[in-house]
Parts: structure tokens; C-alpha cells; sequence
């Protein structure tokens, strides 16, 4: 009876870590390297209020499909505007054709516009730019990281999925202002408006596509 319970545990457990296989090879791992490696262009580009961050995206879903980057644009917990920063399916030679795709995004923001720019392997795209509601000092870009290396895309890759936010900061009861607790928080991206109470903000998001 013993050897007969061990061998259904033994099958059990095979089961579950075959099972877990397949959604692990289901998901799309992303990493990241933020900014500059370069000590004073780094601090340059803070000075300047410009930010820039490589994305790795990493699974067997990414081989053969199209993806289309948007700015989305919030305004007061409401979506008032998306912008097309990329779309590789205008053109076929964009397709994705690897299990692997990086990203190296490129973000300005002065004079009262967000200027916004992507770069892949053969590409960089127009610069698309997006007006400010308040002081220019005042947004940030965050990624959804938080204190881990990695994260992971799952379910249907076919809907806007954000993976970068510039924000304004949230309002505290005592006149301060917080980043962190917004990006680090289970609320989703597209509510952080009306939760926190933030005026203005914009997401970048991407989808993948067949076609």
C-alpha cells in the first residue's frame, strides 16, 4: 500500500511540473537595464529630465509575431488620448522572426511636451510627442519592477499591455509626494489615476500580433 501512495505521489508530482513547464513556455519573461552605465551621462541626463530604458522580452510566443507600441495618455483617472509610437506590422521586414525581442526606449521631457522615441535592431521611430499638464520636473518614468530583476507576460499577448508609465507623483495627507507606492502597488496601471488621485500620467504599452 505504501510503494502504491509513493508511486501516485511520484506521478503527481511529475504531473504538476510538466504541466507548470508548459505555462512557464506559455509566458514572456521581461528584464530591463536602465539609463546610462556612464556615470556623468547619467547625471547629465537626469539634469535634462531624460530617461531611457532597455526592455528584454524572452519566450517562445514572441517567434513570428507582429508588436505595436502606444502612448496612452490619462488625464484625471480618464484615457483622453493614445498615440502610436511603433506598429512593426507596417512594414513585414519588423516582423519578429526570434524567441527573443529588446526594445530601447527614449524619453524627453522639457518645455512642456514628453517626447518619445523607441529603438529595436533595424529600427528607431519617429519622435512622437505628447503636451504636459504640469511642471516638467514633476513626471517621472517608472517600470513595474519594483525589487525584482525580471517579470512575466501571460495570458491573451493580444491587448495593450503597459510596461512603462511616466507619472506624476501622488499627493500624501501631509503635502508630500510619492512615485513608488503608484508603480509598486497591485492597482492596475489604468486605475492609477483615480486611486491615487493623480492628475495626469501616460503609459507605454505593447501588444503582440499575428498580423
Amino acid at each position: 500500500m505504501n510503494l502504491y501512495y509513493k508511486q501516485v505521489q511520484i506521478l503527481v508530482f511529475c504531473l504538476i511540473t510538466f504541466i507548470s513547464n508548459i505555462a512557464l513556455s506559455q509566458n514572456i519573461k521581461v528584464t530591463y537595464a536602465y539609463g546610462s552605465k556612464d556615470k556623468e551621462i547619467q547625471e547629465l541626463m537626469d539634469f535634462e529630465n531624460i530617461y531611457s530604458e532597455q526592455l528584454i522580452f524572452e519566450g517562445a510566443p514572441l517567434e513570428g509575431k507582429h508588436y505595436e507600441i502606444n502612448i496612452q495618455e490619462f488625464t484625471h483617472g480618464k484615457k483622453t488620448n493614445t498615440k502610436l509610437l511603433f506598429d512593426s506590422s507596417e512594414m513585414e521586414f519588423f516582423r519578429n522572426n526570434s524567441k527573443e525581442l529588446s526594445l530601447k526606449f527614449f524619453f524627453k521631457i522639457s518645455e512642456g511636451k514628453l517626447k518619445s522615441v523607441v529603438k529595436g535592431t533595424h529600427f528607431s521611430s519617429a519622435k512622437v510627442y505628447n503636451e504636459l499638464k504640469d511642471n516638467a520636473d514633476w513626471y517621472v518614468l517608472k517600470d513595474f519592477f519594483g525589487s525584482e530583476k525580471e517579470w512575466f507576460i501571460s495570458g491573451n499577448l493580444d491587448r495593450d499591455i503597459p510596461i512603462l508609465a511616466i507619472i506624476t507623483p501622488s499627493m500624501n495627507a501631509d503635502g508630500t509626494k510619492s512615485y513608488c507606492k503608484v508603480v509598486q502597488s497591485e492597482i492596475i496601471p489604468e486605475e492609477f489615476g483615480l486611486h491615487f488621485k493623480i492628475p495626469h500620467y501616460f503609459l507605454i504599452t505593447i501588444k503582440f500580433k499575428e498580423k
